[in-house]
């Protein structure tokens, strides 16, 4: 199995800047994609940033030029760095990742979400 932990959420006041990160445990052999979701309250999960095998990136247009996807490697960490963050930002962030196993199973694994808060 491969799970996901996140971390990086808390209180910020708008303008600020969070990083949150999505740790990867287990067997993986390949991933596919990287994916941020998030979700405020009384709205439905929305798609804010995925990264390709490939490395290629795509942003829901409300964070585009303010978060930014990344990878690193060696940690086996996806990454969401948010800057100039707005009180409508406010919401659970969850990292998903789809790929395969050691075993050459698919997987789809979701981290447990995070808080972030952006005041005014």
């Amino acid at each position: 199995q491969v799970q996901l932990v996140e971390s990086g959420g808390g209180l910020v006041q708008a303008g600020g800047s969070l990083r949150l990160s999505c740790a990867a445990s287990g067997s993986i052999s390949t991933i596919r994609t990287m994916n941020w979701y998030r979700q405020a309250p009384g709205k439905q999960r929305e798609l804010v940033a995925r990264m390709s095998s490939g490395g290629s990136t795509n942003y829901v247009d409300s964070v585009k030029g303010r978060f930014t996807i990344s990878r690193d490697n060696a940690k086996n960490t996806v990454n969401l760095q948010m800057n100039s963050l707005k009180p409508e930002d406010t919401a659970v962030y969850f990292c998903n990742v789809f790929g395969t196993t050691g075993w050459n199973t698919n997987f789809n694994s979701w981290g447990q979400g995070t808080q972030v808060t952006v005041s005014s």
